[in-house]
């Protein structure tokens, strides 16, 4: 019999993802159309993926509630197991390794934003008796998505073999590469019945610093990049008057905060899950953003 998912958000980074990784998996998708009966589109369902989330923290405050009691209603009148993909902002400035048990703390307003979003859905599962899985990652690397942090500002300008650092360059941080993470969503979701009625998962994803990624382009193009830093000074100055510079101040800490994400959860449930190399996902970003590798080199003065 085939199985079916609504993907709530199915144009964005992690739906869209999820969308295809489930197709792929022989499930029958449906994909949310915004402002359209969300419960005659649920009907029938067995997994509901809410994908959505507002556009360059746009309104995080109004929309984020709203976007989870939707999910959650429709999850109510389908019965159909809700998939939330999750990110680490819950966890602050605290040091990693994260995982499960790690308290919140909320550093910045968005962290307290998604914790009161987690606590919702823990709530819905308790009172109104849904089931949810969150699935959380790092920091979302897609070579073939121009809205994650790494293409639209670090590696912005790697034709001209340049990369931005947002924090230290040392500094280990966890990535959560899309692809891999729709394909665990799709695992999780095929033993949803074996499952807690809210299963938390940290899925480990890849842990590595902006130098190590910067040195992997380097051997595998011949040309290691130029690092320049990134202006946080102009989004100070921006802030008071453009909401995403803002939003992107307020997220530095992360940038300097060393993490990286337990695993174990993640390996119990999902023994043998195969996740895509360093070296891959680095081949896939060059092959991305610089379909010719042999174009001349930068020049000019780099940030140290």
């Amino acid at each position: 019999m085939t199985k079916t998912v609504l993907v709530l958000g199915a144009s964005g980074g992690f739906g869209c993802r999820a969308a295809e990784a489930f197709d792929a998996a022989g499930w029958e998708v449906r994909r949310y159309r915004r402002g359209t009966d969300i419960h005659s589109a649920a009907k029938g369902v067995d997994v509901i993926v809410n994908g959505q989330n507002p556009p360059m923290y746009h309104n995080w405050r109004v929309l984020v509630p709203q976007i989870t009691a939707q999910a959650i209603a429709a999850a109510k009148s389908s019965g159909a197991t809700l998939l939330v993909p999750g990110n680490v902002y819950v966890y602050g400035d605290t040091p990693g390794p994260w995982s499960e048990a790690t308290p919140h703390r909320f550093t910045a307003r968005k962290s307290r934003i998604r914790s009161e979003m987690e606590a919702t859905y823990r709530r819905a599962v308790q009172e109104d008796g849904i089931r949810v899985i969150l699935l959380r990652g790092g920091d979302f690397i897609d070579p073939e998505n121009p809205a994650t942090v790494m293409n639209m500002l670090i590696l912005k300008r790697l034709k001209r073999n340049r990369m931005t650092r947002m924090g230290p360059m040392g500094t280990a941080r966890a990535y959560a590469y899309l692809p891999d993470m729709a394909r665990a969503a799709v695992a999780l979701a095929e033993k949803r019945d074996t499952l807690s009625a809210y299963e938390e998962v940290n899925m480990p994803g890849l842990t590595f610093t902006l130098d190590a990624f910067r040195l992997e382009i380097g051997r595998q193009t011949g040309r290691t990049p130029r690092v320049y830093a990134f202006p946080w000074w102009a989004m100070r100055l921006a802030a008071p008057f453009h909401e995403l510079s803002r939003e992107l101040l307020e997220m530095r800490y992360l940038y300097r905060t060393p993490h990286r994400m337990a695993g174990e959860a993640f390996d119990r449930l999902l023994p043998g899950f195969q996740e895509t190399a360093f070296e891959e996902v680095v081949a896939r970003e060059i092959a991305a953003l610089v379909p010719d590798p042999r174009a001349p080199r930068a020049t000019g003065r780099a940030a140290a």
